[in-house]
């Protein structure tokens, strides 16, 4: 539980950083580029999480409007926007799969109109960030698993213990401002 604490706390260091000297550097909002087909994983305690090709689950959040993504620049460098190059494909999934076009120009997919996103604290098969608050900059946001039907399970559900997929959500919110107050 330390190391993750030190690798969050590493990872968001870093992110504050680069929002601090308002450097456009290609490492606090490279996005994850995936040009291949997105799925699904049953976890217990959650369901059919959406997953990318590398079988990292998907989140939304509450403040992305159809179509529109707010996670930019330091959030962005947490939760990695999934990105394509051509037309996102699925295998498992309810709904429509599309592209929205980010600020920088890149193609992120979408799931009936809502931006997908990965997070740097999970691993293939763990689910980390449902139900997480955070905020970046004067933003907060609210983080939950992109189910593979469309909907999303309750911030308080977690995955259990016994499937081996991660320790469940990481529920705080932050309070500091200028891009930090992650509380992971």
């Amino acid at each position: 539980m330390k190391r993750y604490l030190a690798l969050v706390a590493g990872l968001v260091a870093v992110a504050v950083t680069v929002a601090a000297c308002g450097a456009k550097s290609s490492a606090s909002t490279a996005p994850s580029t995936v040009s291949t087909t997105v799925g699904s994983r049953q976890v217990a305690g959650l369901g059919k999480v959406l997953i990318d090709a590398a079988g990292m689950p998907l989140y939304v959040n509450d403040q992305d409007g159809a179509g529109m993504p707010t996670c930019n620049g330091a959030c962005a460098a947490i939760w990695k926007p999934l990105t394509v190059t051509g037309t996102p494909t699925g295998t498992g999934v309810s709904g429509k799969l599309g592209v929205v076009q980010r600020s920088d120009g890149s193609r992120q997919v979408t799931l009936a109109g809502r931006p997908l996103y990965t997070f740097v604290a999970d691993s293939s098969g763990a689910v980390t960030g449902n139900g997480v608050h955070d905020q970046f900059a004067d933003k907060q946001f609210s983080w939950h698993a992109m189910l593979a039907d469309g909907t999303t399970p309750p911030a308080s559900a977690s995955p259990s213990p016994t499937s081996g997929s991660g320790s469940g959500s990481g529920s705080s919110s932050g309070g500091s401002s200028g891009g930090g107050g992650y509380g992971y």
